[in-house]
């Protein structure tokens, strides 16, 4: 299990490549062994409603939340949301060059007790050769 949530604001209409930024996400969660591909989950929700900093309109923010299993080690987390980061980073290099402009990646581990899937998509990744 893997979900990502991209929270991007709306004045980024336009300038930033959303869609590019879910597929970078996307193909970095399928290398290694990390996550079960069949888990995989990526998505953006533009934001009408939001105030960032002093409430300045052109200040602007992305924020990546992704919610995983547990049971990976520490060190293994950092390397990958660390080298995840990075490649968010440079996505944006131009963007984050030419305005103001807040970058955020946050990780949850959800509490598996409480947590309900119901996939046959892995079954797919199962049977490929």
């Amino acid at each position: 299990m893997a979900h990502v949530v991209v929270e991007w604001t709306d004045n980024l209409e336009g300038q930033a490549d959303i869609h590019g930024l879910l597929a970078l996400i996307a193909a970095t969660m399928r290398e290694g062994e990390m996550f079960p591909w069949g888990g995989i989950r990526v998505r953006a929700l533009k934001l009408t409603d939001y105030v960032v900093a002093d409430g300045r309109a052109d200040d602007a923010f992305v924020h990546i939340t992704v919610t995983m299993g547990t049971g990976r080690a520490v060190e293994a987390k950092q390397r990958f949301f660390g080298d995840l980061f990075d490649r968010v980073k440079r996505h944006f290099a131009h963007l984050y060059e030419t305005r103001y402009l807040a970058l955020s990646l946050y990780v949850e581990e959800a509490d598996e007790q409480v947590s309900f899937k119901h996939n046959n998509i892995h079954a797919r990744f199962r049977s490929t050769p």
